[in-house]
């Protein structure tokens, strides 16, 4: 099956090559080193997503908003200005958002296009709509980076707005197929840092078998201006960072149950 083939059949009617541009809301995209992945990373960052964290740093990444239509080809074209570059520092390309999987066709199409191009590929995802995602767009995926944001359901619907059931579903799915994982967890004093909810992640990733390594993220206040020129609130402006002392607490329990964490 040749690539024109295998898109047709990773994005589903009406998205083939043969009926027009393949088209995704994006919302910016970014070249990164080390955070998003290994190596350095073309990031594309697509709009969209159907949770508000609490910390989220990115609310303009929220909505679709009329002109962020892209086309796949376009961007592609950004994207092979920098794939020399990426294969020589070990990087590839991750998808992230937003919510990535709220554009399955599109996030796909992309993946399968980059790993075509000889790049490693890693999808960036809360895994609530996990279900979205076909087998051919994770067969396509050399790595997910999956947001537990909490490991107990009550913590995570006032984190997230959201439940934490389809994302721990996802993750089951992901170590069947064995799909590798790093582990992402936001640290915010009091409000995900309680020693039993971060024992739950604790377990949960422990049990998966895949996951090849947990990042502890310390919350922070950065994204505070955005909520302010879209004139929103920023819910977390009186929480502080986590002080060097919580942010070792955690990762000592991530690691007691032999996860790598950073």
């Amino acid at each position: 099956m040749n690539t024109a083939a295998r898109t047709a059949a990773v994005t589903g009617a009406g998205a083939t090559t043969g009926a027009g541009p393949i088209t995704g809301a994006v919302h910016s995209w970014d070249v990164s080193t080390g955070v998003d992945g290994p190596g350095t990373r073309f990031v594309v960052f697509l709009a969209g997503c159907p949770l508000r964290c609490r910390y989220c740093q990115n609310p303009d990444t929220w909505r679709i908003r009329p002109g962020q239509r892209t086309d796949l080809d376009a961007l592609w074209g950004l994207v092979s200005g920098f794939t020399r570059f990426i294969q020589v520092s070990g990087g590839g390309l991750t998808v992230s958002g937003g919510e990535p999987l709220l554009q399955p066709a599109f996030t796909a199409a992309l993946l399968l296009r980059a790993r075509d191009a000889g790049l490693h590929t890693a999808l960036d995802t809360s895994g609530g709509l996990g279900d979205r995602a076909g087998d051919a767009l994770l067969d396509a995926t050399s790595l997910v980076l999956l947001d537990i944001k909490s490991g107990d359901p009550a913590t995570y619907r006032r984190v997230t707005g959201g439940e934490l059931a389809p994302t721990l579903r996802f993750a089951r799915r992901l170590a069947d197929r064995g799909n590798p994982m790093w582990i992402r967890f936001v640290l915010v004093p009091g409000l995900t840092d309680a020693p039993a909810n971060v024992e739950a992640v604790a377990r949960q990733a422990a049990a998966l078998g895949t996951v090849q390594r947990v990042e502890v993220l310390p919350f922070h206040r950065l994204g505070a201006a955005k909520y302010a020129a879209l004139g929103l609130r920023f819910p977390l402006a009186e929480t502080p960072p986590p002080s060097p002392e919580l942010l070792a607490r955690v990762r000592d329990q991530f690691r007691a149950h032999g996860l790598t964490t950073l």
